[in-house]
């Protein structure tokens, strides 16, 4: 179904590549968490959420952290654990914390149950019981922005309120039951910038800089070979290598089918995303990363020895291979199924990304924008998905559908795999920056032809398109970064930053520059001549 949506020459990529660009597109916010909205401001609770750790020893054993919220009441915590002291914790009896407790909470952490009264009771009730803290335990995994009523005109809550998920209430209900648990709250603040930004910015920049620059790396020496074998008449008559075979030059109509497939896959894992789910894309990552490794590979080592491919292996159901590209293609599997074992692992995503890398570069090979025409069809449709699916579809589904896919909820543990992640290396409370692989292929076309564009027309990098574009990506991903700060790390939809700054970038130089109606009718050279320009231009 999915080949039948494309014009005939998709026909030619792999299905398992393919499968992976359109849910690659599918999952394009970068991931940040997300919460509701916060209530109505009064004069006594006008707090700033803050986010809570909360250190935990069993019995005199430290154990693991748990992650709280603060109210838009109550005492604030200090920011350092050194600047507060351990305290016993006490379940209120009722457990909801609504009426006076018969626990004895004086000088302890109360917990109390969500529900049934508002959070001001809760912690009015414990406060007038003496408690020096008040965690409330969520009924779910969300961290809820506890607000104060309507009714609620005045406060004196000296006490820190802060929530906690319902998985960490389990477990120290468990814990409880019979051992002392302490409690030690405190609330770090983060870095405006984590080394993790900056790190990942310069890999999704230096993605689409590689994979615009690739046929560089990869074809130029094999064209100059036959050039030299060959006379212009065979040349101009030849249908050029297996790999100019599979380029998809994607149309107008392919531009919009696409943008409504990924919106369907989107739906799908927003609708059915489950472990197996999860699982099956995890399968179709790795035979793509693996087609994506291999070619990375094996470019250079066609480009630097000629004669490393005369070997061949006569193997079952695949023919005569050549020995060199079946013992690379081997090592990639064997390194795609290592990682597929160890993605839990703290270093996993070191795999990952290269994988990723590597499938992003190979896709960029193998589709391709006409012209600008086609580019803006794609790109506007692209930049009103990302915007719709972020932050109109909570208005439909009550949430952003978005930024649940890519958190990956309901999928047992288990995260999407489409996203370059690096960890936060500074950050007290840990976790990952990510981007979707669809925030970089999409501008990644763009980009790719700027540079043959200006390979055609043989512009220098200051009077071209291909410069000005990488700095307008790398503007827009900084942008991107700069809307997660000012939106307290709620997701974002990317290419609402990301294509004003590479295909506006575009369009203004070309109006500038009188350029623009080539630009836009413009058409791709046959294979023969690009191979001669491969042989004769050099931009860079």
């Amino acid at each position: 179904m999915l080949m039948l949506s494309f014009p005939p020459p998709i026909c030619r990529l792999p299905l398992p590549l393919l499968l992976l660009l359109a849910l690659s597109f599918a999952v394009l916010a970068t991931a940040g968490g997300a919460s509701q909205d916060k209530g109505p401001d009064l004069p006594a609770c006008n707090n700033p959420f803050k986010l809570v750790k909360v250190k935990v020893w069993i019995d005199g054993v430290e154990g693991e952290d748990l992650s709280g919220l603060t109210a838009s009441f109550g005492a604030s915590l200090p920011e350092e654990a050194n600047e507060t002291s351990k305290l016993p914790s006490v379940f209120t009896n009722p457990l909801n914390g609504c009426s006076n407790s018969s626990s004895k909470l004086s000088g302890s952490v109360a917990l109390a149950m969500r529900g049934d009264c508002d959070f001001v009771t809760k912690a009015k009730v414990a406060q007038s019981g003496g408690a020096a803290a008040l965690l409330v335990i969520n009924d779910n995994e969300e961290l809820f922005k506890m607000v104060c009523s309507q009714n609620d005109t005045s406060l004196n809550i000296s006490i820190p309120v802060v929530m906690i998920p319902k998985s960490a209430g389990d477990a120290i209900n468990k814990s409880m039951e019979e051992k002392h648990v302490e409690f030690l709250l405190y609330a770090p603040t983060r870095p405006i910038v984590d080394l993790s930004v900056v790190v990942l910015w310069a890999m999704a920049v230096g993605t689409i800089f590689t994979a615009s620059l690739w046929q560089e790396f990869g074809t130029s020496e094999n064209s100059d070979g036959r050039y030299n074998e060959l006379s212009k008449e065979s040349r101009n008559a030849g249908t050029g290598n297996d790999d100019e075979k599979e380029i998809l030059d994607i149309s107008v109509k392919g531009a919009v089918v696409f943008v409504i497939t990924a919106s369907t896959f989107l739906l799908l894992l927003y609708f059915f995303m489950s472990a197996w789910f999860v699982w099956l894309l995890i399968v179709l990552f790795c035979i793509g990363g693996v087609q994506g490794m291999h070619n990375c590979i094996m470019t250079p080592i066609t480009r630097k020895c000629k004669n490393c491919l005369q070997k061949t292996l006569n193997l079952p159901l695949f023919g005569d291979v050549s020995a060199v590209s079946f013992v690379v293609a081997l090592c990639c599997l064997i390194f795609a199924v290592v990682w597929a074992v160890k993605r839990r692992a703290s270093y996993s995503w070191v795999g990952q990304d290269i994988l990723g890398i590597c499938l992003m570069i190979t896709a960029l090979q193998l589709a391709r924008l006409p012209n600008i025409k086609v580019a803006t069809v794609l790109l506007c449709c692209a930049f009103v998905y990302d915007i719709f699916w972020v932050f109109i579809s909570p208005l439909i589904f009550h949430e952003s559908v978005m930024i649940a896919v890519a958190r990956g909820d309901n999928s047992g543990g288990e995260s999407i795999p489409m996203l370059l992640r690096v960890p936060r290396a500074f950050d007290p409370w840990g976790g990952y920056d990510m981007i979707g692989f669809g925030d970089i292929l999409f501008p990644g076309l763009l980009v790719a032809f700027a540079f043959r564009y200006d390979k055609a027309n043989k512009n220098r990098l200051a009077n071209g398109y291909f410069l000005w574009l990488i700095i307008g990506y790398g503007f827009g991903l900084l942008f991107t970064y700069l809307g997660l700060y000012l939106m307290n790390g709620n997701g974002q939809p990317a290419l609402l930053y990301l294509v004003p700054c590479t295909l506006g970038v575009m369009v203004i130089l070309g109006l500038v520059r009188g350029e623009l109606k080539e630009l836009w009718n413009y058409s791709p050279e046959s294979p023969s001549t690009m191979a001669n320009l491969t042989a004769e231009a050099n931009v860079v």
